[in-house]
């Protein structure tokens, strides 16, 4: 007992010694709306929709000199029903890193930093969440799983992530490389995947003038089979703030071929958010899915109010 006592005191004594150079964090986001849903030759219906809901822990342990390890691991859940997105309980990251004057390596399961760089990028109503998320987007190289990435440090507002995912006997090798620059008012962006036969590369570009916002994209997807293998797509987007209110309006299209399909297709998003804290918003918005073939029209529509809070 009395080993036991001491043993007890001593871990007592070094804890706060140990502890004092790392942190970890629970945070997350619920983000939740009820929505008037049509598919088309269906009947429309009220749906409570989950709009990439997500729970996570991270933390930093300073290991001096410059030299810090992190770790991030991230849950996707439905907070319509509560029920996980995905058969992978931390289905969105699961990741550890080392950083430095260097840059940074990281090992694991993330999402692609081609994504980031261009199509989140300019979402900006919505974070490209939900039914009003991109659905035009070329998802060629969208491996997010056993993937060992280089991300640099930031020179100039100049930052780049490089990353290859291993297939290990299960699927083919994967590249993703995004770029990025954002100084001021500007901000610039490009992404690059390939797995496969299948490639794709994407720029962007986001300005900001007072209180309006605009940016777009645009992409070029070859998917390295098929009669017509590539495509291309674009969205433009823009956004004025008045106090805690915010106006948004995006139009992406893409044309017929490479993933997408024999046909090409528009989207249009309008949205509106009332920012109550820098943590909570009430929204609305009205997107559409429309197939350009011919006279097809209305192949999805969604008229949404929701709530979103991040902690």
């Amino acid at each position: 007992m009395k080993k036991i006592a001491l043993v007890a005191a001593l871990a007592a004594v070094a804890a706060p010694a140990a502890f004092a150079q790392s942190s970890v964090t629970l945070w997350g986001r619920i983000n939740t709306s009820v929505e008037s849903q049509k598919v088309e030759n269906q009947d429309r219906k009220a749906v409570v929709q989950n709009n990439s809901s997500r729970l996570g822990f991270k933390g930093t342990e300073d290991l001096g000199g410059g030299l810090k390890a992190s770790f991030l691991l991230e849950h996707g859940l439905n907070s319509d029903d509560g029920k996980a997105t995905n058969t992978a309980f931390w289905n969105r990251e699961a990741a550890v890193q080392l950083s430095g004057s260097f840059g940074a390596v990281k090992l694991g399961r993330w999402t692609n930093g081609s994504y980031f760089a261009t199509a989140d990028y300019v979402s900006m109503h919505n974070h490209d969440t939900g039914t009003s998320s991109d659905a035009l987007y070329s998802g060629i190289g969208w491996t997010e799983s056993n993937k060992v990435g280089y991300f640099t440090p930031n020179i100039a507002g100049f930052t780049g992530e490089f990353t290859v995912h291993a297939g290990e006997n299960v699927d083919a090798k994967a590249f993703d490389a995004a770029l990025n620059y954002d100084m001021g008012p500007l901000h610039l962006g490009a992404g690059f995947s390939k797995q496969g036969d299948g490639t794709q590369y994407a720029i962007r570009g986001l300005y900001e003038l007072g209180a309006f916002t605009f940016g777009g994209y645009y992409q070029r997807e070859d998917a390295g089979v098929g009669s017509k293998p590539t495509r291309n797509i674009g969205r433009v987007s823009a956004m004025y703030t008045l106090g805690a209110s915010e106006f948004h309006i995006n139009v992406g299209g893409t044309e017929a071929g490479g993933t997408y399909g024999s046909s090409g297709a528009k989207q249009y998003t309008v949205g509106y958010n009332y920012n109550l804290s820098k943590r909570t918003k009430v929204y609305g918005f009205y997107t559409a899915i429309d197939n350009t073939a011919g006279n097809h029209k209305g192949d999805f529509d969604s008229l949404a109010v929701g709530v979103r809070h991040n902690f």
